[in-house]
Formats: C-alpha cells, structure tokens, sequence
C-alpha cells in the first residue's frame, strides 16, 4: 500500500508525544513493506536536519520537509483575535509553500491512502481532493477543543482565561466544519471517537491506539534510585505546564515536608523562560533537554502526570508503563489507556489524594515493584504497535475507493 502522512512538524527524532504517535506508525508501515511517505512543515520551532536522520530510514521512509515559518508571538496571536475567524493554532499553518509542495507531490504520484496526522493539516482537505482520488484519513490525536477548555477552566487570570474560552469555540467550530469531509476517522481512544461522533462525525471510525515496540524499550529495575520521584514532558504544551505548576504549588510544597531530602527531577525540551524561572526552587533539579530520554526514566523510581487538561492519550504514559514505571497520574491522565487503580497504576484527582499516593509508593517497596511489574505485563498484551498497524491497514483496505 502507498500511504502518505501529512504532519505539521517533521516528528524525528520522536522525543515529545506527538512526535512519537506519528513515528511509531511510521516506521511499522515501513516495516510492514508499505512505500510511505512522509511529508512535514519544518518550522524553526522544531527544525530537523533531513540529512542527519540515519540511512537505513531515509532507505525505506521517504521524507519530505517544508521549511515554512510559523512563529509564535503576540501580535500574531492578537492579530488573529482581531481579524480571524479561525483559531491561531490552526491559522499559523495555513500556508502557501506547504500547499503548493503537496500539489507538486500529488501531481507527481498516485498514494492509496493519505493520513492527516492532526486536526491542522485537515485545510489540506480541498488540495487533495483536487489532486488525488486517494482515501483520506483523519487521524486526531486529540479532541482539540476539549484541552483548551479545560485549560480555561483551570485558568487563574481572567484576561486569559477569556482568551482561552475564544480560543477553543473556534477550535470546536473548525472541528464541526471539517466533520465528513475525511473519508474515514481514526482516533488514539473509544472515547475520543464517540466525542467526535457526538458533534457530527458519520464517517467509518477506527481506534488505533499508539503503539509500542517493546523490543525497543527495554525495562531496567535493578539500578533504580529509590526513593525517587520525576517528571518528563514537552514543556512548551500548556496542559504539561499547568499540571506541573499545578504539582509544585499544592503537593510538592506538602511532601517536602515529610521528604526533605526528597529530589524533584525536571526534564522536557523548549520550556520557555518564565517557565523556567518558576522551576528554580530548592530541592527541584531542571534538566532541560535530555540525550536519552528512556534511561533517565529507568534510572528514577515514581513518575508524576500530574494532567489537568488535555485530550486523546498520553504517549510518554504509555512509554513510561512499558519502561515498569510506577506512575501517579490523573483519571485525564488515564483517559484512553485503560489501566487500573492500585494495580498497574495510580490515580489521583486531588492535591490531597495525590499527595497520598506518592507517599504511599515512596514508603512501600513492594507496592512499589508490584505496579511496575504490572505496568509492563499490560503494555506488552494491549500496546503492540505490529498488531495495531496489521488492523488499520486493514481497516483502510476496507475502505478504499
């Protein structure tokens, strides 16, 4: 099969959970002897050098990126308040270089079947249909406007909470606009797709959660630093940012107390300086970016999600799980993934409850090592990406023109 994904940044290397949604499937297509394509904005936010990817992928994976520029600032966003209907986030990636190169491509070579990977490439809806009797597959990684209404509803100040509640009616009205004009709809959750099917959706729908090769993730219990407690995580994505300001202010405060040698260890890329600022703390250690980002989360014990908003599924929990992670998280944390309380999970919804699971991991080794251990066996029976890939290919056989 001829598959091309449409993506609006180049996912490699996959270090953040977006990235890693569209790559993992990448890859098993190529390993699954599909010709793939892949074509991506390069902004500079997330600018990739296509020549420094390895050989033995660009051998079996085409890539083609787009630089385009797509900055975001104020005034691009105030102006967009002013004189737009559509959301910024969708706005910024509107753009004649990465249309024409798809028209260029499209005029070029014929594809079975190509994926939108996210709600800001569907613009492209009408090029393709020009260009193309392939069948389109939207894949939404997440249900947009629900993040950012619940970003808003955690939202302290008043001027951007309002922004923030703009901001996500406009998403939803984008999302209802481009209802149906996909041939057929795949999400990472159940949920996910009856929340799409709720506002419109009546295209053929199929859950296809991110995938694991758990030949690559290798789990290493023995050197674990216990007590320990971390967090990872993209931090330039607001939900990640509230959520660990969110951690800090109402449990990290608490836990100190019981703890005081007890270490917060910070890693995420492209936190912007505010944020940083707000991490200079005594007892919290900010790593930044981090080279290998699986042998810093085998090396320490408890990894905190602390997630207040957010939609779709959380990548780096299901990495974290198949790394024999005993992880504490929120039920949005959860969301989509299907783990269980006390037994390969931990759940908590409020600084208290929090608070209480954390130190109830800290305080029993064995609890400890039992969640973890049953973290890997549930990834390794629900997450395989082979068998996940083997039936969305199918599901599009199906559904080809």
């Amino acid at each position: 099969m001829k598959i091309l994904q449409l993506h609006n940044k180049v996912p490699y290397p996959p270090k953040d959970g977006g990235a890693i949604g569209v790559w993992n499937f990448t890859l098993e297509f190529a390993k699954q002897e599909h010709q793939i394509t892949l074509m991506a904005m390069n902004t500079k936010k997330h600018y990739c050098e296509i020549q420094n990817i390895p050989k033995e992928i660009t051998d079996v994976i085409k890539i083609i990126a787009v630089d385009v520029d797509a900055p975001v600032t104020f005034l691009g966003a105030f102006k967009n308040l002013l004189f737009s209907s559509k959301p910024y986030n969708a706005q910024r990636f509107i753009l004649k270089s990465y249309r024409n190169k798809l028209e260029e491509l499209l005029l070029k070579e014929e594809f079975d079947v190509i994926q939108l990977e996210g709600l800001y490439m569907c613009p492209y809806i009408s090029t393709i249909r020009k260009y193309s009797k392939a069948l389109i597959s939207f894949k939404a990684h997440n249900v947009e406007h629900e993040i950012w209404i619940r970003v808003a509803a955690n939202e302290t100040s008043l001027v951007r909470r309002n922004y923030l509640k703009i901001l996500s009616k406009r998403i939803k009205r984008m999302e209802v606009e481009v209802m149906n004009k996909y041939d057929v709809l795949i999400t990472f959750t159940e949920r996910d797709a009856r929340l799409f099917n709720s506002i419109g959706n009546n295209k053929p729908y199929y859950i296809a959660p991110v995938g694991i090769d758990t030949s690559l993730l290798t789990p290493k219990r023995l050197n674990i630093k216990f007590p320990s407690v971390f967090y990872i995580g993209a931090l330039d994505w607001a939900p990640n940012q509230e959520g660990l300001m969110w951690f800090i202010r109402n449990v990290w405060i608490n836990l100190q107390v019981k703890f005081p040698d007890l270490k917060l260890e910070v890693a995420g890329r492209n936190a912007p300086d505010w944020f940083v600022k707000t991490l200079r703390e005594p007892n919290i250690l900010y790593h930044g970016e981090i080279a290998d980002a699986y042998n810093f989360i085998n090396s320490h014990a408890v990894m905190l999600v602390p997630l207040l908003s957010g939609s779709g599924m959380r990548i780096k929990i299901v990495e974290g799980l198949a790394l024999g992670k005993t992880i504490v998280t929120t039920s949005i944390g959860t969301e989509g993934i299907g783990t269980t309380h006390n037994i390969n999970i931990l759940i908590a919804d409020t600084a208290e409850q929090y608070q209480k699971q954390v130190e109830k991991v800290l305080t029993d080794k064995p609890f400890f090592d039992s969640i973890g251990t049953n973290a890997i066996k549930y990834i390794k029976q629900n997450f395989d990406i082979k068998h996940i890939t083997k039936t969305l290919v199918k599901f599009w056989t199906k559904h080809l023109p």
